[in-house]
Order: structure tokens, then sequence, then C-alpha cells
């Protein structure tokens, strides 16, 4: 169980208070880690931080401006020392202001632009941000372990079907910009793997599927069928694969996409 051991190890994770983000905190420090809790609202990420088993901390972070990433690696330097294993869990779903009017606007056609380019800011160019500011202090030290968070979604087609409620309405589409984004996170995750391998540096994927929160029973039923477990996933269902990626159980791992879904995209 030494290869599992994170026992001195210092982990930032972004996006950290969401609801899967708080899942890799806690297994992060379950482990032994030292858990960087960061997010938009630092008062709940130093409240979260004082919940977790180890000594942890939080800080504010826009994954999007480089200036307040930098400064975070300035605390958490000046801190523990040392940044031995980032999560890039950030990311955002599209929310449109009229329900009634969602499934027009997440009509690929009808698509706003805006949108997508603020999905790409964060999704996308906040992993590479991140990867850049953290990622190169991991470089400097000659070890470390990134681990992108992607999704089911990066891999394969949305199934639309899975968004039509049951009375045979479409409530929305699921958007464009989810499935680029992800797909792209698993593409830079290759190209930072073989940039940083000579450094030490790990860095893979971690593509979850659904998991089960609150959501209209129809829809849990639906997704259900499509996954050969015949179930979403529960919200800590993900928990032993980060400290898997995180861990020296991994260390000959790079450059790889940890699918956790179910089976979902086996069929």
């Amino acid at each position: 169980m030494e290869l599992f051991s994170l026992n001195g190890k210092v982990a930032i994770v972004t996006g950290a208070l969401g609801l899967i983000g708080k899942e890799h905190c806690k297994a992060l420090s379950e482990a032994g880690a030292n858990v960087v809790v960061a997010d938009l609202n630092l008062e709940k990420c130093e409240e979260f931080a004082l919940s977790l088993k180890t000594k942890s901390i939080g800080v504010f972070l826009d994954v999007t401006r480089k200036e307040i990433l930098e400064s975070a690696l300035n605390t958490i330097i000046d801190r523990f020392g040392k940044i031995d294993i980032l999560i890039n869990n950030a990311a955002i779903n599209d929310m449109f202001e009229n329900p009634k009017a969602a499934a027009e606007q997440s009509k690929f056609e009808n698509y706003p632009l805006e949108i997508w380019q603020k999905s790409l800011d964060v999704n996308l160019t906040g992993v590479f941000l991140c990867s850049q500011v953290f990622g190169k202090q991991m470089a400097d030290q000659g070890s470390g372990s990134i681990i992108n968070i992607a999704s089911t979604y990066g891999i394969t087609g949305p199934d639309q079907s899975l968004y039509i409620d049951k009375n045979g309405k479409q409530n929305f589409f699921k958007p464009p910009a989810y499935s680029a984004t992800k797909g792209g996170v698993i593409a830079f995750t290759k190209y930072l793997a073989a940039y940083w391998g000579k450094n030490g540096v790990r860095v893979n994927t971690l593509s979850p599927g659904g998991v089960e929160n609150n959501q209209d029973e129809f829809f849990i039923e639906q997704y259900s069928k499509r996954t050969p477990l015949n179930k979403m996933a529960e919200v800590n269902d993900y928990k032993g694969a980060v400290v898997f990626l995180a861990s020296d159980a991994s260390k000959y791992m790079t450059g790889a996409n940890l699918i956790v879904d179910g089976g979902w995209t086996c069929w």
C-alpha cells in the first residue's frame, strides 16, 4: 500500500469546491497529501480546507488569469516549499439565462459565440495556464504528477436523446464547447507528457462518466440504460483513480487517459 501513499506530498486542486472537486481533495488528503483547495470563493476554500485530515489551505484562484495563478504559486511555495500534484479540475457547464429558451440556444446552429469562448477560456486555456505556472515548478523540481480532468464526451459524441424528457420534449442539447474543450484537454495531456517526461513530470487524463446528483429520475434511468454497469457514478467513485494517478502506483504511466465511466464508452 506504500505505492499509494501521498504522505509528505503537496497537491493543488482547481475547481475544488465543485461536486467532484471536493472528492478529489478528500481523496488526496486521506492518502496523506497536504491539499491546496483552490477556487473562486476564498472563504469557502479556507473553510473546506480546515475539514480535511491533513495540513491544507485554501486559496483564491481564477484559472484564466495568469497573475493570480503566479500569486497562488508564491503562497504555496512560501507555505509548503514545493508542489507535487496538480489536478486541473476547474471547468464550466453552460448555463442559459432563460431555461425555457435553452433548447433553442443550445442547438449547434444557434450556439452563442460568447458562451463558446468562455468555455474555451476556462476549460482549455485554464488547463494550459495552470500547467504552465504550477507545472513549471514541478519541472524545475524534477518530479510531479499532473492530472487533467476530461470527460467521456471528450472521447465520444454526446447522445442528445438523453436530454429528451419523458414527454418527448428536447429540453436542451449538450453543447459543442464541452466536447471540444474536453477533447482538447486529452490531446494537450499527450503533448505535455511528451514535453515534460525528461523532467520527471507525469501528465495523465482522468475521464469520468456522469455522476448522479439529483437529476430527474427519467434522465437517471435513461443514462443508466446506456451504461454496462447500469447506473450513474456515485460522487466518490473517482477517488481511487485520483490517488492512483497522483501516487507512485502509476509511476510508469504518462500521456494516458484513464476512463472511469461504468463502461459508457465501450459501446
